[in-house]
This record gives structure tokens, C-alpha cells and sequence, in this order.
């Protein structure tokens, strides 16, 4: 696992990342473009074991080129870790052993509230927004990495 100023120290200006909002049973993904000025919500996987959720990952990365991993880091809203956090960090770690890319983590409070307001405003029904919350919260999460780092 590194920092977000480490990522970008392991990535060239046209490596394409992917966003995860890892869940117990589902883990949405978002991907950007080669340029990291869009992420794009790209699929939900639903995988309640974490052999599935790597194998679903390694196509990812393998298809689409994928230099580096952006993961929602569920910290509490004072900042501090939340239970939730150390679980992904422990998921991230077993990750990292069998995935050879940089793996980040990326403060993700409010990125669901944040990507459920957006779908709001798009004039899109409930239950479409309910369904793709997961891939729009990792995008949301992405979203703001690369900002970070283009800037």
C-alpha cells in the first residue's frame, strides 16, 4: 500500500487508475481515462470473498491497462479509523500480495451521500439510484484522487 504522493510518483502522466468502494458483498468500480480528468463509474462486483473480488480485479486491470488502485478509505467523520477501515486495509494488504500495481487509500466520507445527491440532480428514479450507488460512490472516490493529483 502507498500514499496518494507515492501513486503519483509510480504513475506516468497517461496511466489509467480504477476506484473501488469496497462493501462486504459488493465493491463498485470506477475508471478514468488515460488523461485523469474523468472517472467514470464502470461496473459493480458482487463478490462476497475476496479470492472472486481479485479475480474480477485482475480483468479489470489486465483489459483496461490499469497502472493504479484508488480504494475508499471509510474514515469517521472526525477523521479518525473506523472499524470498517481497518478491514479494507486488511483486504488492501491481501490484495497487494497477488495484484502488482500501487494500491492507495483515498478518504471517502460522504462519497455515497455525495454520489446519491448527484444522481439526485440527474433526475434519475430511486431504485436506478440505489442500484448503481456502488460504482457511483467509486467514482466519486476517484474523482477527487485525481484531482488531487493533477493539481
Amino acid at each position: 500500500m502507498v500514499t496518494i504522493e507515492q501513486l503519483k510518483l509510480n504513475i506516468n502522466k497517461n496511466s489509467r487508475l480504477i476506484g473501488l468502494d469496497i462493501g462486504s458483498k459488493r465493491t463498485g468500480v470506477s475508471i478514468c481515462d488515460d488523461k485523469r480528468l474523468i472517472a467514470t463509474p464502470f461496473k459493480v462486483i458482487n463478490a462476497s470473498n475476496l479470492a472472486t473480488l481479485i479475480l474480477e480485479l485482475k480483468k479489470i486491470i489486465s483489459e483496461n491497462d490499469i497502472k493504479g488502485i484508488v480504494v475508499g478509505n471509510p474514515l469517521n467523520m472526525d477523521g479518525s479509523l473506523s472499524r470498517t477501515s481497518q478491514s479494507i486495509k486488511d483486504k488492501i494488504l491481501n490484495i497487494s500480495k497477488v495484484i502488482d500495481i500501487p494500491i492507495c487509500l483515498w478518504d471517502e466520507r460522504l462519497s455515497t451521500v455525495g454520489a446519491f445527491n448527484i444522481s439526485s440532480q440527474l433526475d434519475i428514479n430511486i431504485s436506478k439510484r440505489t442500484k448503481n450507488i456502488d460504482k457511483n460512490a467509486a467514482a466519486f472516490i476517484l474523482q477527487g484522487a485525481i484531482d488531487y493529483l493533477n493539481n
